[in-house]
Parts: C-alpha cells; structure tokens; sequence
C-alpha cells in the first residue's frame, strides 16, 4: 500500500517539495501527486517584467515532472479537512475529494488589497500571472503623458516601478510609499535607488499612506490626490484563506505554525511552506514572504518527510538571509548585503553587474524548480519502516 503525498500548489516551493521527493523515495513505496490549477510553472519573481510587455519562456509544469514519477492534477484546491485527512478539488470533471496521508501546503500567497477602498475594484496586482496580464493589457492602451503610480515601496514596488518607467519611458511614473524610499538599505543602496529613479523620471511620493483609490487617482492620508491613471498595488501579500478555514493551528495572518522542520504543529501530517508558513529564523523573527525564504522552507520539508517516512537523521540548519536582489529595469540593479536575520549592512552592489546577478538569481531559481535534487546523494540505502502498509526506500 503506498504512501500518499499530496503537494498543494506548483510555484517554487511546492514543485522543489515534489522533485525533491520524488527523488528521496522509491517510486513503488510512496505517491506523489502535485494538485495546481495552471498548466505552467509561474515564475513569480519575474511578473513585474511579464506586466511591462517582456515574454517569458514558457515551462510547462508536465514537462518539469517528466521522468520523475511525480503526478500532477489540474484543479482548484476548494478545501482541506485535516480530521478525515482530504483535500476538496475542483477541476473539468467536477468536484472531487482527494485522500493523503502526508500534506505539504504550499498554496502561496497573493495580493493584498488592506481593505483599502477602492483597492479591488481599481488596482491592478502583478502578485498572479492572470494579473499581470491585465496589467501588462492596460499599460499597452495608455498614451504618452498618463500616469502610473505603484502603491508600495517595498521589494515588489521597486521593482516595479522600474521596470514600467525603462519600459515606457513616454508615461509619467511614480511611486507612493508608507516611509521613506529604500528607507531599509544601506546608504550606498539609497542613494543608488535614488540616482535611478532620477535617471528614469520616477516621482517618489515618500511618507505617503494611500487610503483610497478610485478610477483616475489615489487618495492619501494627509488629504491629497495623486493622479493614477493606472494604479499598481504592492503593498504586501496576504495568504490563501484555505488553512484559516482547516483545524490546523494558524496565525491571525492566516500562516500555518510550524516546527523547525516545516511539520504543523498542531497536525504532524501536515507540512506548510513557502508564504504559507509562519517561520522563525534567526533572532526569532519571522521570515518574510519571498523566494528567498521559500526555497530553504521546501528543501527542509522534503528532508523531513523522507526522514520521518524512510528513517535518518532529521534537517537540522536554520534558515537565514545573505542579500536582497532587487533588479532596477533591465540594465541596472541593487545587491543589499543583509545579517541572517535580514537587516542592511554597509555592503551594496549596484549597477549593471548587480543586474546581471539579479538574472542569474532569477534564472537560478527556476533552475532549482526543474532540478530539484541538486546536491543530493546517489547511494541508495534500504531503510525500513511500516508507514501506512508501506516499506519506503530513501536515498541515503
């Protein structure tokens, strides 16, 4: 009898998780089936550039798991019920419940309006490709001279912000943000902000919380209206509301909690990663919601879940930061060297070489997806364990 392992989701995490597996555990002992509603792989670090006109190079995710041995099922995740241990799925055929004996939740987040008026009806949100694509329809219908503004002066805002100003330089851009630009990096990253957003024509409207948007313009705080023909939301991501809706322990964000091993603390049949998790790393302070925090998360769950179902030694290393890749456009780009738990150093690379790294990072990651077992073992040892009628091999 096989172990069943059902992945929700395909974006980084939850297609690391998969391959990974799929590679740690004989194919006759386990099952691995990946439930995603898209087609395609999603490389969601490059959505800004998708919305600014680029083409991206399909990967359809069929092709990804070819010769693995993972499944993969096209359909809508409706619901999880962690007591009886299945998962609601919607998809051309109709609904369905799925049973696992092991879940990895990797559902991700999406775009967080912030219950601003206006916000879901006006905005538009690069967090899906889907939206994007919208973005990416209504930029190419502007004449020279509209506006833009993106609302959110964080990694995703930045990025951007930049992008649409190299893109269309013939538009007015600008950008809107709670504190003050870059206000986190070092001072050679700030000033290298700043000198591109002057080389791009990019106003920054700092220290400015928007409160509400309407067709043609935003509304702040402090009584002003700044014009936005279009308005790009990046304030934040907020989690899918599936877990809040389970038994599983959550945090009021909605994250599942989680041990240092991924596992839910409430369900240890049950693992959550990427956005999905609520992480600790060092200084006990939660991970932020990124690729650079997700992949870590995926490599210790699959680990784990080979640990635990085939024996060995449980992961045991903590997740923490090394930089911030923040691309400017195409030719220009900014390397925050960061501590291990996320704060700026002195250190920066800036420029086209820092371009250059942000792509290979980029690249790297999407890499990482397709070869998920990078670095592990080839000696395969036979380990035995009695794990839901099954007796499962693991590499060593």
């Amino acid at each position: 009898m096989q172990h069943r392992i059902i992945v929700l989701g395909a974006g980084y995490t939850g297609a690391i998780v998969a391959g990974r597996l799929a590679r740690r555990l004989h194919r006759e002992d386990v099952s691995i089936t990946v439930v995603n509603e898209g087609a395609d792989f999603v490389e969601r670090v490059r959505m800004h550039q998708l919305a600014a006109g680029q083409d991206l190079r399909p990967r359809p995710l069929r092709e990804m798991f070819a010769g693995t041995g993972v499944g993969l099922r096209l359909a809508r995740v409706t619901g999880v019920d962690v007591a009886r241990r299945t998962v609601a799925v919607d998809d051309a055929n109709g609904a369905e419940e799925v049973a696992y004996d092991t879940l990895v939740y990797a559902l991700g987040s999406g775009w967080d309006p912030r219950d601003v008026p206006g916000a879901a009806e006006y905005a538009h949100e690069i967090s899906s490709r889907p939206g994007a694509l919208r973005l990416r329809e209504r930029l190419a219908r502007l004449d020279a001279g509209q506006t833009v503004l993106v609302v959110g002066g964080g990694l995703t805002g930045l990025e951007a912000v930049t992008e649409i100003a190299e893109a269309r330089p013939d538009l007015d851009v600008a950008l809107a943000a709670r504190g003050g630009l870059g206000d986190w990096l070092s001072p050679r990253g700030r000033e290298h902000l700043r000198k591109v957003f002057d080389k791009l024509g990019i106003t920054a409207y700092e220290h400015t919380t928007v409160t509400g948007v309407e067709a043609d313009r935003v509304a702040t705080a402090d009584g002003r209206a700044i014009p936005a023909a279009v308005a790009v939301w990046t304030t934040g991501f907020a989690v899918h509301p599936i877990a809040r809706a389970t038994a599983l322990e959550v945090t009021g964000s909605g994250q599942i909690v989680v041990d240092g091993t991924m596992r839910s603390v409430s369900h240890p049949d049950v693992y959550a990663v990427g956005d999905a998790a609520m992480v600790t790393g060092p200084g006990d302070k939660p991970l932020r919601m990124s690729c650079a925090s997700g992949v870590p998360t995926a490599w210790q769950a699959a680990d784990a879940i080979a640990a635990h179902l085939a024996g060995g030694k449980l992961p045991n290393s903590r997740i923490r930061y090394l930089n911030q890749c923040i691309s400017l456009g195409r030719s220009e780009g900014l390397i925050q060297y960061v501590t291990a738990d996320d704060r700026a150093v002195r250190a920066a690379l800036t420029g086209r070489l820092a371009a250059v790294y942000k792509e290979l990072v980029c690249k790297g990651a999407a890499w990482g997806v397709a070869n998920p077992t990078l670095g592990l073992p080839t000696r395969r040892r036979r380990v035995t364990r009695a794990t839901a009628g099954s007796t499962v091999d693991a590499l060593a």
